[in-house]
């Protein structure tokens, strides 16, 4: 569509950009930004939460950007590392979704901040510590502007040190979340102690965090729990964190009522929330309630809407496919890779009818649920008040750096009471 750019757009499109968005995509009308002014944006609200949107699809992305051109609202798009990573099941990745959210805004004439996320890079092991030290830096010459370093399966004192050795690999200019407890559900559920032992370690060696992610009760994929967010716990540790002014990023939100979200925007620090199944199973045509979780028959199988999302031909396709391979449930994730190019295949309105599903979800979430609609122009604000790319960060260092020497780091970790929960794949 046409687009006519007011100035003031123009000129937060000139210095809002970080420098590797502008050095990709120098004659573009997309207004990237770092994580860190959607973050600001969402504070400066108060009681307002951006969403995340999980791209699994490109379908996802389009939808998710016109729901928040509607909504005026600032938005990030993100995957994670298992989904868009080296071993990608998704055709959207870390090195190719940023190309995707500025073709698909300067396409569509979207005027709204966005920030591009690589969600949940996960760091099990010794030999991942390395291989991130290469890695990384191709994230953000591929148009990363905000990134999660997940060390959260390693023990406290190593989640700690690893978010430190790597942080130097990290643009000064970048949204950065952390993570303590891997999102298991009602197990392994993170504690005050964990989370501040994490931010204040980062804080004696000046690292500040724009957000912390926790294990507050929920899950991911679809299942759902009577449980799900712990919202006194996530309120008790933002309370504890406050001198530290890091926010909170909820993940694993499928599961939960949209009852319990609006919790979560009002009783909490939270400005960023991730949302990934929904919008996968949204795109193509599956029955979900209010909050996007999917409903499945009384065999335990995803019941397909006629004449939403894909064609009833295609649906067909995708679950002998599920069948051949042996995926249920959370695993139709898996069908995202084999079957991107066969649904930008099917007929314009069926693509577009698809990505209709998207936004409708997506604007719903922002307006009623996140409380984010117009905070676009709280972002392109402050882009013109600072002059420049990136806000600053929100905290100064108020521990002493000599308390968290290696060694004194192990001591204060031996000491924290810390239950890991159970082992599994909870990696998305």
């Amino acid at each position: 569509m046409s687009q006519a750019y007011s100035p003031r757009f123009e000129r937060a499109v000139e210095i809002g950009r970080p420098p590797n968005i502008v050095s990709l995509f120098p004659n573009s009308k997309a207004l990237i930004v770092s994580g860190r002014h959607i973050d600001r944006a969402m504070l400066k609200k108060g009681k307002a939460i951006a969403m995340a949107a999980n791209a699994r699809n490109s379908f996802i992305i389009r939808g998710a950007l016109m729901a928040a051109q509607r909504a005026n609202s600032a938005i990030i798009i993100e995957i994670a590392k298992s989904e868009g990573g080296r071993n990608a099941y998704c055709a959207i990745n870390y090195w190719n979704m940023a190309k995707y959210v500025d073709a698909f805004c300067n396409e569509l004439g979207i005027t709204i901040p966005v920030a591009i996320h690589a969600d949940h890079y996960g760091l099990k092991n010794n030999d991942d510590i390395l291989a991130a030290k290469t890695e990384i830096p191709t994230l953000f010459d591929a148009g990363i502007t905000s990134i999660a370093i997940d060390a959260s399966h390693l023990p406290n004192d190593r989640n700690l040190l690893t978010n430190i050795e790597l942080y130097p690999l990290i643009p000064n200019w970048a949204g950065l979340e952390t993570e303590v407890g891997e999102i298991k559900g009602k197990l392994g559920l993170s504690t005050k102690e964990e989370a501040l032992f994490q931010i204040q370690g980062l804080n004696a060696h000046e690292i500040f965090p724009d957000w912390i992610a926790l294990n507050n009760g929920t899950t991911h994929g679809i299942e759902e729990s009577a449980q799900g967010i712990r919202v006194d716990l996530t309120a008790e540790i933002h309370r504890a964190l406050e001198p530290y002014r890091v926010s909170g990023a909820q993940h694993g939100t499928s599961g939960n009522s949209s009852e319990r979200l609006r919790q979560i925007a009002s009783k909490t620090r939270t400005t960023k929330a991730n949302v990934a199944t929904a919008l996968q199973m949204i795109s193509w045509g599956l029955q979900v309630n209010d909050y996007g979780n999917a409903i499945l028959d009384d065999s335990g199988n995803f019941i397909k809407i006629k004449d939403e999302g894909v064609t009833e031909e295609m649906w067909a396709e995708m679950v002998a496919y599920a069948d051949s391979k042996g995926l249920k449930g959370g695993d139709y994730k898996k069908l995202n890779l084999p079957f991107e190019n066969k649904l930008n295949a099917l007929p314009k309105e069926i693509r577009q009818r698809m990505v209709k599903r998207v936004e409708t979800f997506v604007y719903g979430m922002l307006v009623d649920v996140f409380n984010s609609a117009d905070t676009a122009p709280l972002v392109i604000e402050a882009i013109h008040e600072t002059g420049s790319y990136d806000p600053g960060p929100k905290a100064t260092r108020i521990e002493e750096p000599a308390e968290w020497t290696p060694e004194k780091i192990s001591e204060k970790a031996a000491l924290l009471e810390s239950e890991k929960g159970p082992a599994g794949d909870f990696d998305d």
